[in-house]
């Protein structure tokens, strides 16, 4: 093979994967965030706050731990943006959309476990967030997790 040929290649080949995880990824996170509006919208009758206290008015008759978690991982053009950014420094963009579209699905997903279980609301809501590392020193990141957690409720009239 020719230098010139081989040199195509190893350029090519990268920026082929960059270009396919890039309308990839971008397609993967619409369907995703079409997702979550949808369950949302059907979920926004089953409260989700981060008191510690109750309103007044709610009678409490049953109580128990619900949680919801999720991890989302980081495609391949994204990642390379951010690779790009630590040279420069500033805001990471490409991964705000990860960390959002994780911590709405974790509360989502805790809805779901608490409607199931027969909760009218879930009360001292908490998120915690984990990096998943990527590679054998850990330097990357591979994924997102975050974890939503908090009390499900029972009230002696259904819903708040």
């Amino acid at each position: 093979m020719d230098p010139t040929t081989e040199a195509l290649i190893n350029l090519g080949l990268p920026l082929l994967l960059l270009v396919a995880t890039y309308f990839t990824g971008s397609a993967v996170e619409r369907r995703h965030y079409r997702s979550i509006r949808a369950r949302e919208f059907e979920s926004r009758q089953l409260p989700a706050i981060t008191f510690r206290t109750l309103p007044r008015r709610w009678e409490v008759v049953g109580s128990g731990l619900v949680s919801g978690s999720v991890v989302i991982s980081v495609d391949y053009f994204k990642r390379f943006l951010a690779g790009l950014r630590q040279f420069v420094g500033g805001r990471v963009k490409s991964y705000e959309t990860i960390l959002d579209r994780a911590r709405r699905e974790a509360v989502l997903r805790l809805k779901e476990e608490a409607a199931a279980a027969g909760y009218a609301a879930v009360i001292n809501v908490r998120l915690e967030t984990a990096r998943m590392a990527n590679g054998r020193n850990g330097s990357g990141i591979a994924g997102l997790e975050v974890l939503a957690y908090g009390t499900g409720i029972k009230l002696r009239h259904g819903a708040p």
